[in-house]
């Protein structure tokens, strides 16, 4: 989900508002979500899963809120427009159809989104190793 929204996103250049992100305002924070889940129960530590979603709890809604408040700045009416019919969080399929955005790889690199890819890439490497481990 956050590689299918990097290499959409135009960060502070336009509304980003058709792919992934005519499903939910935050694709990107809701693939780190999901996969912070997912680490947190294949971990199988409770106290993981507590953690992580206490973090989520209190760090994303600030951060969200504070990047709507820039965006509404920004962008204005279209912004508006955009969050009456788009989800903040949770996906919800629009009614309208939306144009098919044309993914960009180089996008995805200027997105810097290697980075939770390479993240993402260790973390199933430490849970590999912690299995290994405990035979």
């Amino acid at each position: 989900m956050r590689g299918a929204a990097a290499g959409i996103v135009h960060k502070g250049e336009q509304l980003a508002t058709s792919g992934i992100y005519a499903w939910t305002r935050n694709p990107l924070y809701l693939g780190s979500t999901i996969m912070a889940v997912g680490f947190g129960v294949a971990a199988y530590s409770w106290i993981v899963v507590a953690l992580v979603a206490a973090y989520l709890a209190v760090f994303y809604p600030v951060v969200i809120r504070r990047e709507e408040v820039n965006l509404r700045e920004r962008f204005g009416a279209q912004f508006d427009a955009y969050t009456s019919r788009v989800s903040v969080f949770l996906p919800w399929p629009t009614a309208q159809p939306t144009i098919r955005p044309e993914y960009s790889w180089s996008q995805f690199i200027r997105n810097h989104e290697y980075r939770a890819a390479a993240g993402a890439i260790l973390a199933i490497g430490l849970l590999a190793l912690r299995m290994w481990m405990r035979k």
